[in-house]
């Protein structure tokens, strides 16, 4: 959908919480209490009277049980009034950017004035569930068949072998299509393309190396909003997740995860499991104004678009932007500032090299020149999820947070974030300035 509108959607603000590898200083905290940080601190920052907010959409993927409707459990948790609608959505690694897009429809639809969207994701404490067949058997013992003799019980549990009760269900790996994994397509990716394990460990240690520059210069303060972990009192200002010794030639020294073999794709340049939340404060732009407020960008576009899930399973981000840059009436060599997640050193590297190639923009996108060429000085310059994590549902609105950020900063017109997903889904917003 293009928002070239007369009255645009603005981007007032957007924040974070500090992205904790998992199983560190966030392991206790369930999700919804770290996206009521997330919350809380856009409130504050931005001074807005919580009753002003119309809606509330947050992303998540491994949504818990016991709080179904994360968006509804944070927006109160965080202190907004129980009047304001919430729902939560799940798209995968872009469930924060749907949330975005979400919000910008509800808009543009003048269904609302003022949303916060974003996203959480706690990976210390995911969906592991009991065995099917034991699930079968308490559903069947309780509700369904509910035998009343013990002769009736034991026939039940007579059907049950001893791994039922023990191995649990761990989250899927595999894409439940294909059952490849993305680690494997990345690998399979990188074999297609020539992308050697050279390539992506360089491109590991860069996003490394310019994560730990920006925490030391103080600028990645300017999105992250210090957590006091409750019981402990610890106070949490920074990621966790970038590594000052991360060179190339220290992660030439990790083995393959995937194809142990012959892969080339490892822990080192992978994202990995992290803990963490995201807010983004979107308003009509007449709304912002007469409420004194200085939006830091406007939507100029946005695109969703799938792909190929056996071969074109993490090029999301090259098919959604393509499209975006078509709705937004620009091209690629209009956009100074990019942050583009980085699921695998692969991956984004593949994007990088598609958007590059003529045949591919002639082949899938019907255009007579490629797409455009992307200049490493302008993606990711303060490094990106393969140094500061991954939360899957809050990753869309970190990006948006440093995208917004450097553009300000670098005095850019515009900005593009993109995404891929599971499924083979890619997701792109248009920033433009609005200083």
């Amino acid at each position: 959908m293009s928002v070239n509108h007369h009255d645009r959607v603005a981007v007032v603000d957007a924040c974070r919480t500090p992205f904790m590898r998992s199983g560190t200083a966030f392991y206790d905290l369930m999700a919804w209490e770290l996206g009521c940080y997330a919350v809380k601190g856009l409130i504050v920052r931005t001074g807005i009277e919580p009753s002003l907010v119309d809606y509330v959409i947050m992303g998540t993927v491994m949504a818990d049980i016991a709080t179904t409707n994360v968006a509804r459990e944070i927006m109160l948790g965080a202190g907004l009034p129980g009047t304001i609608p919430a729902h939560t959505c799940t798209a995968a690694c872009v469930s924060a950017n749907i949330a975005v897009t979400s919000a910008c429809d509800m808009i543009h639809a003048g269904q609302v004035e003022t949303v916060i969207a974003g996203g959480v994701e706690s990976l210390s404490d995911p969906a592991i569930k009991i065995s099917k067949r034991y699930r079968r058997f308490i559903l069947d013992l309780t509700m369904f068949k509910r035998p009343k003799t013990l002769s009736g019980k034991m026939k039940l549990l007579r059907k049950m072998k001893l791994k039922d009760f023990f191995v649990p269900e761990k989250p899927a790996i595999a894409e439940y299509s294909t059952g490849l994994s993305m680690g494997a397509n990345a690998d399979r990716l990188a074999r297609r393309l020539g992308i050697t394990r050279e390539d992506q460990d360089e491109y590991a240690a860069r996003s490394h190396r310019l994560a730990v520059e920006a925490i030391q210069k103080g600028i990645m303060k300017k999105e992250v909003i210090p957590v006091v972990v409750p019981h402990t009192g610890q106070v949490v200002t920074d990621d966790n997740g970038p590594r000052a010794d991360a060179s190339t030639e220290k992660l030439a020294l990790v083995k393959p995860a995937f194809e142990k073999r012959y892969g080339t794709v490892t822990a080192g340049n992978s994202s990995f499991l992290t803990d963490g939340a995201s807010a983004v404060l979107l308003m009509k732009e007449s709304k912002a104004k007469s409420l004194g407020l200085k939006p830091k960008a406007f939507i100029r576009a946005y695109a969703q678009a799938g792909s190929n899930p056996w071969e074109e399973l993490l090029l999301g981000p090259a098919f959604s932007s393509a499209r975006a840059l078509k709705k937004a009436g620009i091209g690629l060599a209009d956009i100074k500032v990019l942050e583009i997640h980085e699921a695998f050193a692969a991956q984004i590297l593949a994007n990088i090299r598609y958007m590059e190639s003529e045949k591919w923009s002639r082949e899938s996108l019907g255009l007579a020149a490629p797409m455009g060429r992307i200049d490493l000085e302008l993606l990711n310059t303060r490094g990106g999820s393969l140094s500061l994590g991954h939360p899957f549902g809050a990753t869309g609105g970190r990006l948006i947070a440093s995208c917004c950020n450097r553009m300000q900063e670098e005095n850019a017109q515009f900005g593009l974030i993109a995404g891929c997903g599971a499924g083979a889904v890619g997701n792109t917003i248009i920033l433009e300035n609005a200083q």
